[in-house]
């Protein structure tokens, strides 16, 4: 299988980054060649703003370089997974006059959200769901807190809206959640090329012991995120439950006067957190808006972890009440209370809890387990494994990149390409 993967890097890496390289690394792995067409926005500094609006819409130089690519490379797929800014759909277009079907991974809501967040003032917000000109946004100035970089994107979602790029040049969505699919459909997108993938979890960290006699919160430390309904909840409990909390943000400051019970941690590294998480009782989730996909919920299922999540979005989906962990009013400190210290007083249940969550993630969210979700989709689009097209690979786990300012290194002479 040859693929092209597209990805818009960004200033501050977060999980969408993560997920472009992990795929990328799976992908290869399981011998496909895989050539990444990459730009970063390190680069916007170099653009006016003028230039830099029209590029959101439309960039010509991506338009050019991906119809060399595509030219050279002949791949079965092009898998976009982030365009926005100075990618911006002209991908779309340039795999067209290719005929190569395009898959986008829509990680976050910014087809329905110019903020892409669907989140104004620490509030869920659902202004511009299914409009054709997300004017609201444009009026709060969402994105990037300028109304201006705000209008930029308003632009190109209601142009391409207008074009039908949305619905006749993308194959295939691939929506983290269900719940995620269920708002694109509600936004206007064909339901029939919507197709539900979760995120994984690799390496594989292994079941936990979880002898620690604590409480694990890791994240953000932001409004979103909860923090402030999490540390109301834990002066419920009257220091009955120590909790231990992993991250940084602007809300660092609470620590101040938070109960003694808490273990303010600071930012930790994967591999701390994964260590945290082997040894906890139960990881709290009281996220306030529309996660896409929590990672951090996978992990500690990966752990044999249960989870106290929001019953909102994506958490409500991912933990099961009762099974694989428990769920809580959004919001509501007295009910995160309740159900904390219930997990505590009951450690037989919320062990069986943790062996259900570590069985949800070998069925669900290991390496192996997604690659077959992953190639099943290419596998639909292309008719099946026999309709593989010969304009193959270089060596069985070949990965190239191109970017804005580089040719495409290590092109090969076409042999028949690998199946999947």
């Amino acid at each position: 299988m040859k693929l092209v993967l597209v990805h818009n890097g960004y200033q501050q890496p977060g999980g969408e980054d993560q997920v472009f390289a992990s795929e990328l690394e799976l992908l290869a792995s399981h011998g496909n060649e895989v050539v990444c067409y990459t730009v970063h926005n390190n680069a916007v500094q170099e653009l006016s703003k003028l230039t830099l609006a029209c590029r959101t819409s439309w960039s010509r130089t991506t338009y050019r370089k991906i119809r060399a690519v595509l030219q050279l490379e002949r791949p079965h797929i092009v898998h976009v997974h982030n365009t926005v800014p100075l990618i911006s759909p002209a991908v779309y277009y340039a795999a067209a006059e290719a005929r190569v079907p395009v898959v986008q991974t829509l990680h976050n809501y910014r087809l329905l959200c110019p903020k892409s967040v669907l989140l104004r003032d620490q509030r869920i917000c659902e202004d511009c769901l299914g409009r054709r000109v997300p004017w609201p946004g444009v009026l709060h100035a969402c994105y990037r807190q300028s109304r201006a970089a705000t209008t930029a994107v308003a632009m190109m979602l209601s142009i391409h809206g207008l074009l039908g790029t949305w619905t006749r040049r993308v194959t295939r969505y691939i929506a983290l959640t269900e719940f995620m699919r269920r708002k694109f459909i509600e936004g206007g997108f064909p339901p029939d090329r919507i197709t539900v993938k979760p995120n994984f979890v690799a390496p594989d960290p292994g079941m936990g012991e979880h002898n620690g006699d604590y409480a694990l919160f890791v994240g953000r430390l932001s409004a979103e995120k909860g923090v402030q309904t999490l540390l109301r909840g834990w002066e419920h409990l009257h220091g009955s439950v120590p909790l231990k909390i992993a991250g940084a943000g602007p809300l660092r400051t609470l620590a101040d006067t938070a109960p003694a019970c808490i273990e303010w941690l600071g930012q930790r590294s994967r591999p701390e957190v994964l260590a945290l998480m082997r040894q906890a009782r139960v990881l709290i989730f009281p996220a306030e808006w529309y996660e896409g996909f929590p990672l951090t919920i996978a992990e500690a299922f990966a752990t044999g972890l249960p989870v106290v999540a929001s019953r909102l979005g994506a958490m409500a989906e991912l933990v099961q009440d009762g099974c694989t962990g428990l769920l809580f009013n959004p919001g509501d400190p007295v009910d995160l209370a309740a159900k904390v210290a219930w997990a505590f007083a009951h450690r037989e249940e919320l062990a069986d809890m943790g062996h259900r969550a570590r069985g949800e993630f070998r069925s669900k969210y290991t390496a192996e387990r997604n690659y077959k979700f992953l190639s099943d989709i290419y596998q639909t689009l292309l008719g099946g494994p026999d309709s593989l097209k010969q304009n193959g690979a270089e060596s069985p786990s070949r990965a190239s990149s191109v970017n804005g300012r580089a040719q495409l290194k290590g092109a090969a002479a076409p042999r028949p390409a690998m199946r999947l």
